[in-house]
Formats: C-alpha cells, structure tokens, sequence
C-alpha cells in the first residue's frame, strides 16, 4: 500500500517529508513480526502509528489493546498485563487473565514505556524473548503470542543511563525504531490539519467553518505548538465555537493561543529525545534568553582572555590599539544572537594598561551577572543539586560552576 493510501485510511494529513518517512518504516516493519519503539513528544500521534502497524499486518483479524504504563500504579501493572492467581495479594478473590493472555496472536501496544516499573520490565524482556510469562502469584510458566509496539515521549537511552530501564530491554523493543515528528517541524502541514479540524467542528455543531485570514496563518505557524497535534485540535475547536468572525485575524486568534510571543521564534534547544529534541525544548523563552546571553558573556570573555594574552606576551601595544576593531567583534556577536535591537545591549570595550598588568573591563547594559547567577540557579534546582549535570547543561565545566557558586555566594 502507497503512503497515500495508507494516510487516506488512518486520517493522517500532511506531507513533510519525516511524517511520509515515519509512514514508510511503519508500512514496511507491519508485515514482520520484530519489535518497533515508537518516539516522539507529547500530543503527535504515536498511537495512531500503533494503530496503523496492526492493521496492517498478518495480526489485523486479531485483537489490539493500547495500554498506558504510566496510568496504572505500580502495585497492579503486572497483575494487568500478565494476569494473577486467586489469593496472590490482598483483594485478589479469584483468578485473572492478563493482557498478555487475552490478546494472544494479537497486538499491545505499551505507551509511556519509560514510566514501566523496573520489576516489570524484567518480566516484558522474558516474554519478548521467549513468548512465556508467569503470573502474580503462581510458578507455572505461560506460553503467548503477542507483538509488542512500545511509545515513549521521554529519552530511555538517558533513563538507562540513570538505571531506571533495561537497557536490554531497551535494544530489545527498539528493534525498529519510528520517529513521529513534532508539530514545529512540520510547519506547513499546520494549516491544513487545522483546516481540516475546523471542518470537522463546523459540521460537528452546524455552523459555518471558521477561516484564517493570512496574518493568522503566520501567527499559526510561529507558535510552537507544545502540545503538538492535540493542542492544534483544542485550538480549532475553540476558535470554531467562541471566534466572534468566521473569518479570524491575528489578533484574534492571539487570544487563543496560552503565552503566545513572537519571542517564540527564539532558537529552540535541541532536545534528546532518541536524538531529537533536548530536556531544555521545555524552557521558557526567558531562560533560553539567559541561556544565550550566558553564551555571549563566554565568548567576550574568551575575547578579554586574548587580548589579555597579547598584551602581557608584549604582542600588541594596547595603547595605540585600535578599538574599534574589537567593538566591531564583540558588536557582532552580539548581532549573531538576534536580539532586536542589538545596541541597547552592547557598550564599546575599554582596555586599562599600566607597568604592572593590563585589564579589560565591559561595560553591559543588561547586568549580565544577575542574569548569569539566576541561571546557575535555575540549573542546580533543575538537576537537585547535582553540579556535574548543571554543568553540562549550561555548557560549562564542573572546575568553573563550582568558581560562580562561590563567586556569586549561591547555597550548594
């Protein structure tokens, strides 16, 4: 089957080229048997890829059950998926089948994999090996056949770094990997799927389909979409039953939209996830803006440190160097961050010499230092204290954390 065909029949639209590949393994990966882990954020429609692998493969006549591991507490998970005997636990007064046994020859589909109890995901690894499992409370071993089709939002390669997933278990489900791209990456498939969601909700309560004039549709575009997919649908849907004109502007649907800013355009971090988007794609535009201006006052200092050097190894004669030059550096680093107006945030360098040493100071508009010091802060809170962590996310190293721990007097 052609993806086309394949999108028709699931009700997928858009045409970037990672959701046609995405679509493609899927279609292909549906006729074998192998294991797939399915990964991307929140809200882009991993179980429809799930969905999709089943119906389309020699399973398709057989059940199918989504199960969602982060939902059931850990007490009953393995009584849920793989049954239990009467009198096993408290409250178990008679024999249960889990899904493992009822949906034999079919297919479970386990999203949220990564919030799966380490106790359980030894128990998953024996069935994915040998198709037996036990259940709770009994010693007799269990025969099933069952595909699993795994989905996760989170790193699991982090999490088995942090021990808590098998890394076995890990390689063993990420036998095909299918990678669901975000909302932001897709940018012009946006308008179509709320296009298509406008519709759907117009015919839903009998009235007229709300349109975007263009300056919304740009507003639509640039909005980062967090909650991908889903978010999307929330928003046609409100825009459709609360917009005071069928024809919506950009203002208007501003207002709809929670903490929209045409900051929102900012670089976004590179996340992690299964090499996609990073822990910091969450941050605030605010922190990304310290994050950047904490990277600008690197490289000033590295520029400091240079002309330091020069001048101590007699290279250079500060006195009758040309300023100019190195504000146009330090102006242009500046530029290179995209800020709106770049010389509200840049002050020209002024270099001091005498016989004993030579310094350099920068004159900042924007107290760099506060800024610097409330970063560290919000890193340390983010990693609970752990340096080498808040290290590494700030892009620094441990030796000099621990110098602007002490230099800003910030309790450890």
């Amino acid at each position: 089957m052609n993806i086309n065909s394949i999108k028709q029949r699931f009700g997928i639209i858009g045409n970037a080229d990672a959701l046609n590949y995405a679509i493609s393994v899927a279609n292909r990966v549906s006729a074998t048997n192998l294991s797939v882990l399915i990964t991307g954020e929140s809200g882009v429609g991993k179980e429809i890829f799930s969905r999709m692998i089943h119906d389309l493969s020699q399973r398709k006549h057989e059940k199918f059950i989504a199960v969602n591991c982060g939902a059931i507490p850990e007490g009953t998970i393995d009584s849920e998926l793989f049954g239990h005997e009467k009198g096993a636990f408290t409250g178990a007064n008679s024999d249960r089948k889990g899904y493992f046994e009822t949906v034999n020859g079919g297919t479970i589909f386990l999203d949220e994999i990564g919030e799966m109890p380490v106790a359980t995901q030894a128990r998953l690894l024996r069935v994915l090996e040998s198709g037996e499992y036990i259940r709770v409370g009994s010693s007799k071993s269990q025969k099933t056949d069952v595909r699993v089709i795994a989905a996760t939002n989170v790193n699991l390669l982090e999490k088995v770094k942090q021990g808590k997933f098998r890394e076995d278990l890990y390689y063993r489900l990420n036998t095909v990997p299918i990678v669901v791209p975000s909302l932001r990456e897709r940018a012009d498939d946006i308008h179509l799927l709320y296009r298509k969601f406008a519709a759907d909700f117009a015919e839903k309560y009998g009235s007229e389909t709300v349109r975007l004039n263009d300056e919304a549709q740009q507003v639509l575009k640039s909005y980062r979409w967090p909650g991908n997919v889903r978010e999307l649908k929330n928003i046609a849907e409100k825009t459709s039953v609360l917009a005071s004109d069928k024809l919506v502007s950009a203002q208007e649907l501003i207002q709809f939209l929670p903490k929209y800013s045409p900051t929102n355009n900012l670089p976004v971090l590179a996340s992690n996830i299964e090499g996609e988007r990073a822990d910091n794609a969450g941050m605030s535009d605010r922190e990304i803006l310290y994050k950047l201006l904490f990277e600008m006052q690197k490289d000033v200092n590295d520029l400091k440190r240079f002309i330091l050097q020069m001048a101590t190894q007699n290279k250079v004669n500060v006195n009758e160097m040309d300023l100019s030059v190195l504000d146009k550096a330090v102006e242009e680093k500046v530029e290179n961050r995209e800020f709106s107006n770049p010389q509200e945030n840049y002050q020209p360098v002024i270099l001091h010499n005498n016989d004993q040493e030579s310094t350099m100071e920068i004159a900042q508009s924007l107290s760099l230092a506060d800024n610097e010091k409330e970063l560290i802060i919000k890193a340390l809170e983010k990693h609970r204290g752990k340096r080498k962590k808040a290290a590494l996310d700030l892009g620094i190293s441990e030796r000099t954390l621990y110098r602007k721990i002490k230099e800003y007097n910030i309790p450890a």
